[in-house]
């Protein structure tokens, strides 16, 4: 390594463990279970409850497929959008461990004040969500990488645990905050989504003993760490940089592709799936949860295969899990083809749905390729970014993020004049085309990287 090539990592004492693990982790874990709960509880209900009909027993906004889509996207891309501020924040002012603390109160704020039936309290409480998943989300992410030293083996599964914690709170929110929202009153589920973020915030508070020295504002000063944060970037770091900005278009492709979940599929779900299992009808936001409870059960398992796969010494490159995730993503559109095919459609009335199965199928798909891809992009990102960039570049990781979401609200409005069938093949298709060119350039991407995936780095 060149000299000041420093990988961000923990460099303070030895730190209490569980389970193999700092007990930061888990603390993290916790903290982001309940935020994820309260974030994706919302976006469960978000467009059924815009397209509910103002006269119905559950009335929301009586909104067009095409409206709510179209803000279901501006949203989701605004709340990963506002990642980039809130990295700078963290960075330049206040840390991230105080910039996790800051978004937290701002959703607790905003998820309170969803539940508020007016209008002015909408759009009041989506821009306080979008500021506080903006200061928390990068900054949660960059401090699980920053409990580890540079080199740990230990932090892609780090992040595995993190993203299974992200997932029970997905999982249990679909099923309470869906159930409650669709049976009892929206704006019941709103509320309901706040009370898990305040859980959440209380478990960041308690658990602040077992973060010292992880996410503090490092500033300017006497320190000699800080020289390698205020000096200029070395051309190590800019590969290292202009790599990860290249993996970012990796994950508009693949964001733009699976946040269908929250909205073409969730309304294919709600309109066109019989949903009939013996005398009971199963919630359409239910369907929220399979993704979650696929990444619950098969986390460990999918985790296990690359660790096995690597140990053989074939490739396990973060790039090349990244485009195999794509590629898997992608197939699970397939079963979305199938089921636009047993869809029967007679004077503008469906007569006949598609089979609960292909929904749960692709769902299945969906979620071995997120494992693949997304966690790993998230530790990829704490071993490659500069110090002085760390939560920057989380911020720009989350902000690609937000773009593939518009882009999956656009492709969803699409969807009305070009037909499903057609839109759920031609993501299968372009996933697969963008995987396989990834694959086929992976050698010069890697050599960007100068290692920082192979080497076993130590602290200078």
């Amino acid at each position: 390594m060149a000299a000041g090539d420093k990988i961000t990592g923990y460099s303070g004492p030895p730190q209490p463990e569980l389970w193999g693990h700092p007990i930061g982790l888990y603390v993290l874990f916790f903290t982001e279970l309940w935020e994820r709960f309260s974030y994706y509880g919302m976006r469960a209900i978000l467009v059924l409850f815009l397209v509910s009909k103002v006269d119905e027993a559950n009335p929301g906004y009586g909104w067009s497929d095409a409206e709510a889509l179209s803000l279901y996207g501006t949203y989701t891309m605004l709340v990963y959008l506002a990642s980039i501020p809130g990295g700078l924040l963290a960075d330049r002012m206040l840390g991230q461990k105080k910039t996790v603390l800051l978004g937290g109160l701002l959703l607790v704020a905003g998820h309170s004040v969803l539940a508020v039936e007016a209008l002015w309290a909408f759009y009041t409480g989506l821009g306080l969500i979008i500021l506080g998943v903006g200061c928390l989300k990068p900054n949660i992410s960059t401090m699980v990488g920053g409990l580890y030293r540079a080199g740990d083996e230990r932090r892609d599964k780090g992040f595995i645990i993190f993203y299974i914690g992200i997932n029970i709170g997905a999982f249990l929110s679909a099923l309470i905050v869906g159930y409650v929202g669709e049976v009892h009153g929206w704006h019941y589920g709103f509320g309901l989504a706040g009370i898990g973020m305040l859980i959440g915030l209380l478990v960041y508070l308690w658990g602040q003993k077992y973060l010292k020295g992880v996410g503090d504002f490092i500033g300017t000063g006497d320190n000699p760490d800080n020289a390698a944060y205020n000096r200029p970037l070395n051309k190590i770091e800019k590969d290292r940089m202009l790599v990860m900005f290249l993996s970012f278009l990796l994950i508009i492709v693949f964001w733009g592709a699976f946040e269908q979940a929250g909205g073409l599929m969730n309304l294919y779900a709600d309109q066109k799936t019989n949903r009939m299992l013996g005398g009971f009808e199963v919630p359409a936001s239910w369907f929220q949860s399979v993704n979650a409870f696929f990444i619950i059960t098969l986390g460990t398992a999918v985790a296990g295969f690359w660790y096995r796969w690597k140990m053989k010494g074939r490739e396990a490159s973060s790039l090349f899990k990244m485009a195999i995730g794509i590629i898997i993503m992608g197939w699970g559109f397939l079963f979305m083809t199938k089921a636009s095919t047993e869809v029967v459609e007679q004077g503008g009335q469906i007569v006949e749905k598609s089979a609960m199965m292909w929904l749960v199928l692709a769902y299945l798909f969906h979620t071995i390729g997120e494992l693949c891809a997304s966690p790993v992009a998230l530790s990829f990102i704490t071993k490659l970014a500069p110090v002085k960039y760390a939560s920057f570049m989380m911020g720009a990781y989350f902000a690609a993020t937000g773009l593939g979401n518009k882009v999956a609200g656009l492709v969803g409005q699409w969807s009305e004049s070009a037909g499903e069938f057609q839109i759920f093949t031609g993501i299968a298709v372009f996933c697969t085309i963008v995987g396989l060119i990834v694959i086929a350039l992976l050698k010069p991407l890697k050599r960007l990287t100068h290692g920082a995936e192979d080497l076993k780095l130590e602290e200078a």
